[in-house]
């Protein structure tokens, strides 16, 4: 990789409900996916530091992060994401900003491969990091 090149990194937050089904946002933008809370990282900020500010933004409450699951590589993207689990603090309530239409939880079944693959790693973390390609 030259050092002009560009490259984007990431970090998301798996949250669940007392169901254990998976939080996940609908964009207002581009192709109007769903997907973790999350996004890209800031100049100058940590993996932490960015996870904390994108939910705060976008959920408009506050998140614990409980430890990093999984770093994956995504082609489509030239990326890596970096995947923690996460929990909202006690009596959050889930304010969306502009950036997205909706939330739901999902189960796990109803993701895609890729996030099926993220997530899965995420809930049954055993204290190895995860790492894949897609």
């Amino acid at each position: 990789m030259a050092f002009t090149d560009f490259y984007r990194l990431s970090a998301h937050g798996v949250i669940t409900n007392a169901s254990g089904e998976v939080l996940l946002l609908k964009a207002s933008y581009g192709e109007l996916s769903w997907g973790l809370p999350g996004g890209a990282l800031d100049v100058g900020e940590t993996v932490h530091q960015a996870l904390i500010r994108e939910c705060q933004e976008e959920l408009g409450c506050e998140v614990k992060i409980e430890h990093l699951t999984g770093i994956y590589y995504h082609k489509a993207f030239n990326s890596h994401a970096f995947i923690f689990r996460v929990s909202l603090l006690k009596d959050a309530v889930i304010t969306l900003s502009d950036e997205h239409l909706a939330h739901r939880y999902y189960k796990l079944s109803e993701l895609s491969k890729v996030q099926q693959h993220r997530v899965a790693a995420c809930l049954n973390y055993t204290g190895t990091v995860d790492s894949a390609a897609f």
